[in-house]
């Protein structure tokens, strides 16, 4: 496919995990891709695009280093029509032991750092010629199914990507007036590097045979199926979506089973 043939995109945390896969199947179907990661790939990056891919060494919290991977953006083709931030970390911990620092990381990378991503993106799309079809722009943020609903020992990353899914929609209402789209992807539990490390501590084998069991689907989710969700947001396939939380997640929040499946055989 070649759905973004002619156009730009920005992708944050593209060194690894959904980030990488967004920016894989971005250039696959022919856009220009700039990326953006605090560090840089441990393969150097996606070859597959070849002169469409530019990458920059930044944090989605420098919003002079933000503003400059917009830059490169137009530089690279005219103008930034689409966004995906999928940069991001964990953290967790019940409130009365997390310390206020890691609170103050786990926020500002995963909600502020949306924030001034979102910022510099909309502010050169508001500046850009509507297409045929009346779009300037599109975003799509990288929330959680932990920021629609709550998870034990999740505070801190539970509130920063419940923050992240109603700054999506506030600015769905303030923006969508322009011809910008704005949306947020909520991913399951994903085969990603962060997730990989999570799960390998002491003690968490069970948990994470929890975790899997939890999703409808029996498995967690490859970064390459998010990515999926991602570029079909920022498609025109989607136009006429804004304001939307999807949860990507094998049935993770369609409810709980408690066993019930393997009663019936089902499981």
């Amino acid at each position: 496919m070649t759905r973004f043939e002619g156009r730009t995109a920005l992708v944050t945390g593209a060194a690894s995990g959904i980030g990488r896969a967004t920016v894989e199947r971005l250039l696959d179907e022919g856009a220009t891709v700039v990326g953006t990661d605090v560090q840089v790939a441990s393969d150097g990056g996606p070859t597959g695009g070849g002169d469409r891919y530019r990458f920059l060494t930044a944090d989605v919290r420098d919003e002079a280093a933000m503003a400059a991977a917009v830059a490169q953006a137009v530089d690279a083709g005219g103008r930034l029509d689409g966004v995906v931030n999928a940069a991001g970390v964990a953290g967790a911990g019940p409130v009365h032991l997390l310390d206020l620092a890691e609170w103050d990381r786990v926020v500002s990378i995963n909600l502020t750092g949306t924030f001034v991503v979102a910022k510099v993106a909309l502010a050169q799309m508001l500046t850009q010629d509507p297409r045929p079809n009346g779009e300037r722009g599109a975003l799509v943020t990288l929330a959680s199914i932990e920021g629609l609903e709550g998870t034990a020992g999740g505070s801190c990353y539970n509130a920063s990507k419940g923050g992240v899914v109603l700054l999506t929609r506030n600015m769905a209402i303030d923006y969508g007036p322009s011809g910008i789209r704005v949306n947020a992807v909520c991913p399951g539990f994903v085969d990603t590097p962060m997730t990989g490390f999570i799960f390998g501590m002491d003690g968490m084998e069970a948990v994470a045979d929890g975790y899997r069991e939890e999703h409808a689907l029996r498995r967690i989710g490859q970064a390459a199926e998010i990515a999926a969700a991602a570029a079909y947001l920022l498609s025109d396939d989607a136009s006429f979506v804004s304001g939307a939380a999807i949860p990507v997640d094998g049935g993770y929040t369609a409810g709980r089973d408690h066993g019930i499946t393997r009663l019936m055989g089902l499981s």
